[in-house]
């Protein structure tokens, strides 16, 4: 299927984006990328086809079919897309519709629908051969129905497998270039000569200054000075 390459080629895209650098933060886009549209839930898409199906299936009456081995063929083969309406396709669904436009969730889904849409051919063709006219009728709406849900369901997944590509060669783009923008800033740097160092000079301390001691000046003297005689006392100096 034609939605398998594109999901080979998304996968190799993101890988690519692990290895040559980071991955844009969850829920962002690249700058410049117009987001696409949200994708339609699988249920939304699959569920009026299911429907259709299970009526037309619920409406045959095998016993007014040719007998022969053909019919019971056919009778298998409804037996069979029965059980994958009931018991296969739902859970399916129900995955699918929590992420929509999912790849790990869509893939098992389609598979089962090309299963189913193979086995409901076979009752078409068996019908033509064995039913009744208006039998026939009911399957090939049910059929053609199928179908185009099938590929509306393939082309979403395609439409989205493509957009995330496109944003993945965005984001390697983008880190390409910051990436050697980075290179150069640091190849400039080292290019450049040193910026010479600014010497701040270290202030000089200056001295203590120690107050200067006071002196005190010496007393008087209270007898004679030194060096005069004395007259002897009751005697007159001549």
């Amino acid at each position: 299927m034609h939605n398998v390459c594109a999901v080979s080629i998304l996968t190799l895209a993101l890988s690519g984006a692990i290895v040559h650098g980071q991955a844009a933060a969850p829920g962002t886009a690249p700058q410049g990328t117009v987001p696409a549209p949200a994708p339609v839930p699988s249920s939304v898409l699959l569920r009026p086809s299911l429907d259709e199906l299970q009526t037309s299936l619920a409406s045959l009456k095998l016993d007014k079919w040719k007998k022969g081995t053909v019919r019971e063929e056919a009778e298998a083969n409804v037996a069979s897309i029965q059980h994958d309406l009931d018991t296969n396709l739902p859970p399916l669904l129900s995955a699918s519709d929590t992420s929509p436009g999912a790849v790990s969730t869509a893939i098992p889904l389609l598979k089962h629908l090309d299963a189913v849409y193979d086995v409901l051919l076979r009752v078409e063709e068996a019908a033509r051969v064995s039913a009744p006219g208006d039998q026939i009728d009911t399957l090939q709406k049910a059929l053609l129905k199928l179908s185009s849900a099938r590929l509306a369901l393939d082309d979403q997944l395609q439409t989205v497998a493509a957009t995330q590509e496109k944003q993945v060669v965005e984001l390697q783009t983008a880190i390409k270039t910051q990436q050697a923008a980075q290179a150069a800033h640091v190849a400039q740097a080292a290019a450049a000569p040193p910026a010479p160092c600014k010497v701040t000079p270290a202030h000089k301390k200056k001295p203590a200054t120690t107050p200067a001691k006071k002196t005190t000046p010496p007393a008087p003297a209270t007898g004679p000075a030194s060096g005069s005689a004395t007259a002897p006392s009751g005697q007159k100096t001549p």
